[in-house]
């Protein structure tokens, strides 16, 4: 169960007037360049551009070396839990797929970005992020064996799509973290059939299914319930998803309006998400500022991933 919102990750693709394929991150201040007819390392520093890049000249280019600048900037930080390094993927892969007028759909860049990020550069995580970004909206998504995967928009109320927006605030802890490596200990401990993760996972899904109904039927009480239910599961699944931090801000926020929380994401940091009633936005929101953080604006968006030309 997901939702985008108006914050966005962007790529630029313009033909390089040599030979050079050059990878900048124009928030980051890193760059690399290498000769296009070159074998270009996937790992390390710029492994997002330089992985999609690959992958597009083996897959649609025969192999040929096309000498590119790619640059990329994202609108929000790197570790936030809120999908930022597979909607960069996404973003990539759908400005080359508009600069080389590749035949792929979004269910195509979806998946194509999750081979990037967890087959070929071996990232950790799953793949909801990847459909999210490419769909854009309210989003109720199934997964299934031999990667099959059926992405079901949500037809929500206009006042149901309000009210949420003015019950939400998101605040960035300031800590951000590497998601594979929570991830990682998920899966190990789903491996070795620790049978308290095995069951918050069977609990998360079902508080998804929950989600979707409470979203559509305008269930909002139910719906904080249900939110504040899957967060107790999820800390169950690693013990690194939550810590005296997120702890302490949780407090704070029940303590001034909030009716539920969870942390985005695989979770150790990044943003915080909070259900309040929208009378307590105010108060709940200058409660969390005190703590050293802050505080996202945003509005719920129906876009996904675009691109276009420019002469």
């Amino acid at each position: 169960m997901n939702v985008t919102i108006n914050r966005y990750a962007y790529t630029t693709i313009c033909q390089s007037a040599d030979a050079m394929c050059r990878f900048s991150t124009l928030d980051g201040g890193a760059h690399e360049e290498w000769h296009s007819e070159s074998p270009i390392p996937t790992q390390g520093p710029l492994q997002l551009l330089k992985g999609v890049h690959a992958r597009i000249t083996r897959d649609y280019l025969n192999g040929d070396a096309v000498p590119l600048h790619v640059k990329t900037f994202s609108d929000a930080p790197p570790g936030s839990g809120l999908g930022s390094s597979s909607t960069m993927v996404v973003a990539l892969i759908q400005a080359y797929v508009e600069y080389f007028n590749l035949p792929l759909g979004e269910y195509e860049v979806a998946q194509l970005a999750y081979l990037v990020e967890r087959k070929d550069l071996g990232l950790a995580g799953g793949k909801q992020d990847q459909y999210a970004a490419t769909f854009g909206g309210f989003n109720f998504m199934e997964f299934y064996a031999d990667e099959r995967v059926i992405v079901n928009p949500l037809r929500v109320k206009d006042w149901v799509w309000a009210e949420l927006e003015a019950s939400l605030v998101l605040y960035f802890t300031g800590v951000s973290r590497a998601s594979a490596d929570i991830i990682d200990q998920q899966s190990r401990n789903v491996g070795e059939s620790r049978q308290a993760s095995i069951e918050a996972m069977h609990s998360l899904k079902q508080e998804a299914i929950q989600m979707k109904e409470c979203v559509l039927k305008g269930d909002l009480r139910r719906l904080e319930t249900t939110l504040q239910a899957g967060w107790e599961a999820k800390k169950k699944t690693a013990t690194s998803i939550s810590n005296p931090l997120i702890e302490h801000v949780e407090r704070v926020a029940f303590a001034n309006g909030a009716r539920a929380a969870k942390v985005s994401g695989a979770g150790g940091g990044g943003f915080m998400m909070f259900l309040c009633d929208p009378e307590d936005r105010l108060r709940l929101t200058r409660a969390l500022l005190e703590q050293g953080g802050s505080v996202m604006d945003f509005h719920f968006t129906q876009q996904g991933a675009t691109a276009w030309r420019i002469s």
